[in-house]
């Protein structure tokens, strides 16, 4: 691994020495008003990177450097590190005063109030010769665009893709450099790399809003059933138990319900949303900084400007459309100590199958210039589901333990494509898996009444059957679907009573012991 970064601005990587290089590069061969975009992972010292950028440009300049941020953590964050690198800045938020603002070179600026400053004409900007955007992929911070008509602009993002789909960075970014990648950020050991665990989940219930995203109102009502809540608590104790765990949430009502879980199993966990105050949230991650096994369930909030590299496990318990966002919540474990070389991914949402790995080879410049052909690949929920296979829950599935996993699994695709080949019905469809449920109860029973009771366990499976088998039919009203359920189980009751003698009999080669 190569030395660690001197915060004078004299040591730097490699890779991000070559970072400087390139940018410089395009500073001389520009004109004033380029807008150039640099891609850089979460982890990889973007904020070290423009910091030194900063201190260069104010050495070799006669001109003032602003950078922008969209939340006030990162704000200070910037601050402190530019300080490192001994570049005297000043921090425009709401309380700020700006009687002095000629002593500095330097500004860190919140979006927002920098925006009100502008226009209510408080801050000379005439002397500003470079912008650096941090998080750049926030459209919120191209309405500040025409202020900065003479400056050269650099944007900074760990994902050149757009927050609001119908703005795509290259309508306002004329170039885009590649970082480092992932991968050999995490060969080089500069990332941790991430152990990622996905849990099947059905997601057609989940509504797209306006924004491309799926909205909060409908994953509020998926993830906070019973059904989820004890998938997310059985997801960390059998994969996080123990470490330092981020839970993120689409939604508040279900991070406190995620909170309320927890805390009946005896786990120590936080709740955190944007409502906390300063005061909560600055003594909520002190306690996550020094509690071993903390627990932090939130919404959004700890996405960006969050920076705990002690952090082991991060749980997905929410779906996404956005790319950025899976980025930044996995990110957020990326960071190396010693002894951390790996963390964990909990995915309770289908993000991995929607996006692949993270740190996958991504062609971000592709991405950059076709956005659109690259969100209009990914694949829909119901493509993605319609590879999963049904788990029995673990304490159901101990019931069927003369079963092998290849045995439990009933093909309805393959079989009604059979069928309909054959010329049948696809009615036989389901009466083949009647029979293939009757003959794994019976594997595992000992009489007719045990094999009615484990037949009771399989409402799960029995569900995602006749969900499959409808889409297969092409018919899938709510009506439908329930009768098919409730016919199904009486015909598998009916069908144990009947056969159960001459079932047990072909699998155990012998008659049921009386």
């Amino acid at each position: 691994m190569a030395d660690t970064i001197n915060k004078t601005g004299k040591n730097l990587y490699d890779y991000q020495k070559e970072a400087l290089h390139k940018i410089f590069k395009s500073f001389e061969d520009a004109p004033e008003d380029y807008h150039l975009l640099y891609q850089l992972p979460t982890g990889g010292g973007k904020t070290v990177i423009f910091s030194e950028i900063t201190r260069q440009y104010l050495k070799h300049h006669k001109k003032k450097v602003l950078i922008m941020t969209h939340r006030i953590e990162l704000c200070k964050q910037t601050s402190k590190m530019l300080n490192e690198f001994h570049v005297e800045n000043k921090i425009i938020n709401s309380k700020a005063n700006l009687d002095d603002q000629g002593n500095y070179d330097c500004f860190v600026a919140m979006v927002e109030t920098l925006n009100n400053r502008l226009n209510d004409d408080k801050l000379d900007i005439s002397d500003v010769g470079l912008v650096i955007i941090d998080e750049a992929h926030y459209n919120s911070f191209t309405k500040l665009f025409k202020f900065f008509e003479k400056s050269f602009i650099l944007g900074v993002t760990a994902t050149p893709l757009s927050s609001n789909i119908k703005l795509p960075m290259k309508d306002n970014y004329d170039e885009l450099i590649v970082g480092e990648s992932i991968g050999a950020l995490i060969q080089n050991e500069y990332l941790a790399k991430a152990n990622v665990y996905s849990y099947n989940v059905g997601l057609t219930s989940l509504e797209v809003g306006a924004n491309g995203d799926y909205t909060v109102k409908s994953s509020e009502d998926l993830y906070t059933n019973s059904d989820m809540l004890s998938k997310l608590l059985q997801a960390y104790e059998e994969r996080a138990k123990g470490t330092k765990t981020l839970i993120f949430n689409n939604g508040i009502n279900t991070s406190l319900h995620v909170f309320d879980t927890f805390k009946r199993a005896g786990y120590p966990i936080a709740h955190l949303d944007n409502t906390n105050t300063k005061k909560e949230r600055d003594f909520i991650l002190k306690w996550f900084k020094k509690t071993p096994n903390a627990i932090i369930t939130s919404v959004s909030i700890l996405t960006t400007g969050f920076d705990e590299p002690s952090v082991k496990s991060i749980i997905l318990n929410r779906a996404t459309k956005s790319l950025t966002l899976y980025y930044q919540m996995i990110g957020r474990g990326s960071r190396i100590l010693p002894g951390k070389s790996e963390f964990n991914v909990i995915d309770l949402g289908n993000n991995f199958h929607r996006f692949g790995a993270w740190g996958a080879d991504l062609d971000w410049q592709k991405m950059f210039r076709s956005p659109n052909f690259y969100l209009d690949n990914l694949l829909s929920d119901e493509e993605i589901e319609s590879d999963f296979r049904y788990e029995l829950p673990k304490d159901v599935r101990q019931e069927f333990a003369k079963t092998s996993d290849e045995e439990l699994y009933f093909n309805v695709k393959k079989v009604y494509v059979d069928a309909i080949q054959a010329g049948e019905s696809s009615k036989k469809v389901l009466e083949r898996s009647i029979e293939h449920h009757a003959k794994i109860c019976i594997q595992n029973s000992e009489d007719v009444f045990d094999a009615l009771i484990l037949a009771k366990k399989l409402d799960g499976d029995i569900e995602d059957i006749i969900h499959r088998y409808s889409k297969c039919i092409c018919k899938s009203t709510h009506n439908f679907i329930d009768w098919l359920e409730d016919d199904y189980r009486k015909k598998l009751n009916s069908y144990l009573r009947a056969n159960f003698d001459e079932v047990y009999e072909k699998i155990h080669g012998h008659p049921p012991i009386e």
